[in-house]
């Protein structure tokens, strides 16, 4: 059977290295942090993400799953070596290549025999081919007598969904043009292909360009039903029945069209960025992307503002007390990498605001990551603790366990009744809207307090 390399264990290579090994392949990732290595070693997962634990756990007690700090020894007991190393946005917007260089040198160093290196990485238009004209030299230089293929396999992963969707993609893209490399991916994903995955096999530009153009086109669909959500609140229109009737087009589909507080994460921000940076590199203006970048920035400072205009006469919020529910950019995840909710809190900070947060996953990674704020931002226990004696609820990350709320006691804690519902998460809630001055996102129904509706 095929022996797999995983080199890097954030995200996408921990989730993919830890599905692989539950399908029976012997695994083993490979990090430069030695502290987290330990950690996974015991079974201790760095991120979280629903049925990755159990994974994890199953694959380390069969023995298919391990982990090291030794790129050598991977790179040499491996057949298929996949570099799903980190690629952040530099400050110009380009994807930032120096994980990706580090593993292609070590490869091209410690290669013992003929493997396919794969880039699970998203990585510029190009990338793919550069590490493959480079390992050819560093063989050369070394005369090897033998050689290495190179592979483009994006992943598709949706945080909170990420194992089941390693496990059922909605569709495998390889770019190679070595049918070796070819057959050996085939074998990897064998159940894939049993199961009738759709799979669609590329060159290597292309395959690099489809995990871009993905990404680039949900984040155009979000700005886009965003920015009419902002307009329906002006002209006396509701968005969630703007959305159906759009969706009802089956050349549209209903999916990423939820109105809320702009996109987040670690993919959509970086991968336009990226993919703008690549168009102006080679000549071309991206300006359909470009503008839907501009439209998400404009729509968190919408944000703030909404919520200032509601709850002050001048725009600012001295003296009042924002509780905000959710950090994380998406439920299911502790992933709070370009969150919305770090704008709409600062937005509130710099009018004045007290600012209490409570995430169910976040809240480390926030203490962790955004440090300027510690001391700002008091963490609280549960979504109640956070509610007590606040002016306003702003709601940024629709947790399924938000629903389980005791509203009646909840209300009752405030000081203020306001209640900003950035994901509609409660647009169709009567309590709720009866209890609070409910302001949903894209609607100009007036929200009313539990007088005005008796």
């Amino acid at each position: 059977m095929v022996k797999i390399g995983i080199m890097g264990t954030g995200y996408v290579g921990l989730v993919h290295g830890a599905v692989l090994a539950g399908n029976g392949f012997q695994v083993t990732c490979m990090d430069v942090d030695a502290d987290k290595i330990k950690r996974l070693t015991d079974g201790i997962t760095p991120l979280y993400e629903p049925g990755l634990d159990e994974l994890l756990e199953r694959g380390i007690r069969e023995g298919t799953l391990s982990f090291t700090t030794s790129a050598k020894e991977v790179i040499q007991s491996s057949d298929v070596i996949f570099i799903a190393v980190g690629t952040p946005a530099k400050d110009d917007g380009s994807a930032n290549l120096a994980y990706v260089h580090e593993v292609a040198q070590a490869i091209g160093k410690y290669a013992n025999g003929y493997k396919v290196v794969v880039s699970k990485s998203t990585v510029p238009v190009g990338t793919n081919r550069t590490i493959a004209r480079y390992l050819d030299g560093a063989l050369k230089s070394r005369h090897a007598p033998f050689r290495l293929d190179v592979a483009s396999n994006p992943e598709f992963l949706r945080q909170g969904k990420a194992v089941g969707d390693s496990r059922s993609p909605s569709r495998v893209v390889i770019g190679t043009e070595s049918e070796q490399a070819k057959r050996m991916l085939q074998a990897v994903y064998e159940t894939h292909i049993r199961e009738d995955v759709p799979f669609l096999y590329t060159n290597l530009e292309t395959a690099e360009m489809i995990k871009y153009a993905s990404n680039s086109f949900l984040a155009v669909k979000i700005s886009f039903v965003n920015e009419l959500a902002l307009l329906s609140e002006k002209v006396g229109a509701d968005i969630g029945d703007i959305a159906a009737g759009m969706g009802l087009d089956e050349r549209i589909s209903p999916h990423f069209l939820q109105a809320g507080p702009g996109y987040g994460g670690s993919c959509f921000p970086k991968d336009t960025q990226a993919l703008v940076d690549i168009g102006r590199r080679n000549g071309e203006e991206l300006h359909i992307v470009r503008a839907a970048m501009t439209a998400n920035e404009k729509q968190k400072s919408r944000m703030v503002a909404k919520i200032a205009e509601q709850l002050s006469f001048d725009g600012t919020l001295k003296g009042k007390t924002i509780a905000v529910w959710g950090l994380s950019f998406k439920p299911e995840t502790d992933d709070i990498r370009d969150a919305p909710s770090y704008a709409v809190i600062n937005g509130l900070l710099s009018r004045g605001a007290a600012v209490k947060a409570y995430c169910p996953q976040g809240m480390k990674q926030a203490q962790r990551q955004w440090t300027e704020l510690n001391g700002l931002v008091t963490y609280c226990e549960s979504e109640a603790d956070c509610a007590q004696n606040a002016d306003a609820i702003v709601l940024m990350t629709e947790w399924e366990q938000f629903r389980e709320i005791s509203w009646d006691i909840l209300a009752k804690s405030m000081r203020g009744n306001a209640f900003f519902d950035l994901r509609n998460m409660f647009a169709e809630h009567p309590r709720v809207r009866r209890l609070f001055r409910y302001y949903p996102v894209g609607s100009s129904e007036l929200a009313y307090t539990l007088e005005e509706a008796k």
